[in-house]
């Protein structure tokens, strides 16, 4: 592979070639109690078991593709002093009551990399900053591990996040730099102008959009993406030539794990999904929007479900139950810890934890040979000895941030399952 790759992700099964991590560091033990939940967690996570969790995460990508982390790029986008400089003047300017622009110019890039994610304390040299009850002027980034939510490859471009809540606003900023300015990656970027009224309403994040096909567009709308994020979405795609198909499907908001919608239905090979089945197929419950984008006309008609809609576009899929097919309680408890959040490497070749046992259980039932990571580490395991597998990751830590492998992971580049 050249060191230049060309972003291209036409779909969520391709053989993955090329995918950005972060593997996370001091900002996710920078959190108390009384910051969790404004941090988006319901829970403070232990930093070396959730390291080591992440490891097997990424030595199993390591022996499949090419992987990047995020502070190497930022590192070193931040060697181009106008790149840096606008950095600091973005992430400044969130910042009321002190000053500290020349504080971040004076660090070198790795040093600003670092205060850039992992926080920056307040210097407690005045008497208002000495009673502010806050410990960072610049916050943390508790969740940008979860480096899907920030940016989302479409199909040769990147698409730059409008986060709900704006405590991430700056892992968006990061990633828009390095798709902007890092020599390794050839893309065009599209965001969401904030400084305009009329966005105020905007939110899209990355784990609610899924690439279905080359046509064909899945995006969720709920608690982090917004039907006016959709349309902005139509709005950049309607000027296709090709004719260009999303399916949005509503998602409910009264319960943290459904906050997008990789954590109720995610693809696992050109004919199979994984779903929660209570609100994906259960019908009249969360609606089903088809929406059609030719020659700049939009055509908008109600669905069953995804599964029904994508059949009639050529796609038809087997849905794999998360938590098993049995019992409800064991569905919804498997989903609480992200059971349907699977991360695809290759066609019918997945990775996701290995704690929710009903649902690694159902898709062994169908077919997937379940493979440990820690094996897949240490080379007693050749992955391409096997056709079909779930490698399993150990995630009872990781899984308490509120994601799982599919939202720890954005691609930047895979083949054509076709």
């Amino acid at each position: 592979m050249s060191n230049k790759i060309e972003v291209n992700v036409s779909s969520e099964v391709g053989k993955l070639e090329a995918v950005i991590v972060h593997t996370m560091g001091k900002e996710v033990e920078n959190m108390t109690p009384e910051n969790a939940e404004r941090a988006l967690y319901s829970d403070i996570l232990n930093l070396p078991s959730a390291k080591k969790e992440f490891s097997q995460l990424k030595s199993v990508l390591q022996k499949t593709s090419k992987v990047f982390e995020v502070k190497d790029l930022l590192t070193d986008v931040l060697n181009n002093p106008k790149v840096k400089q606008n950095i600091i003047q973005s992430v400044c300017a969130s910042v009321s009551g002190c000053d500290i622009s020349d504080y971040l110019s004076s660090l070198t890039e790795s040093e600003l990399t670092r205060e850039l994610i992992e926080g920056v304390v307040i210097e407690r040299n005045n008497l208002s900053r000495f009673l502010n009850k806050q410990r960072f002027v610049i916050r943390p980034l508790h969740n940008f591990f979860f480096t899907r939510d920030a940016s989302v490859s479409v199909y040769n471009n990147v698409l730059v996040s409008r986060m709900a809540n704006r405590v991430r606003d700056r892992e968006s900023l990061i990633m828009e730099a390095i798709f902007d300015y890092h020599p390794n990656f050839q893309t065009g970027t599209f965001s969401i102008d904030s400084t305009k009224p009329s966005c105020n309403k905007v939110s899209i994040e990355g784990g609610d959009v899924l690439i279905a096909r080359d046509d064909i567009l899945l995006i969720g709308i709920g608690a982090r993406t917004s039907p006016e994020g959709v349309d902005f979405i139509i709005e950049n795609l309607k000027s296709k030539k090709e004719k260009q198909h999303i399916i949005v499907q509503e998602l409910p908001i009264d319960r943290e794990s459904f906050i997008h919608l990789d954590m109720v239905f995610t693809l696992l090979n050109n004919n199979e999904c994984m779903v929660y089945e209570p609100v994906i197929l259960q019908p009249n419950r969360y609606k089903t929007i088809h929406i059609t984008l030719d020659n700049g006309k939009v055509n908008l008609s109600e669905e069953i479900n995804i599964i029904e809609s994508l059949k009639k576009l050529g796609m038809d899929l087997k849905p794999i139950y998360c938590g098993g097919r049995v019992d409800l309680w064991n569905q919804e408890r498997e989903q609480w810890h992200s059971g349907a959040n699977f991360f695809s490497i290759g066609p019918g070749k997945i990775i996701g934890y290995g704690r929710n046992e009903y649902t690694i259980d159902e898709l062994n039932k169908n077919g997937y040979d379940v493979i440990r990571a820690i094996d897949v580490a240490k080379d007693k395991v050749d992955l391409n000895n096997f056709n079909k597998y779930v490698v399993t990751i150990d995630g009872s830590e990781l899984s308490r941030g509120g994601g799982g492998a599919r939202c720890m992971t954005m691609p930047v580049l895979r083949k054509s399952p076709y």
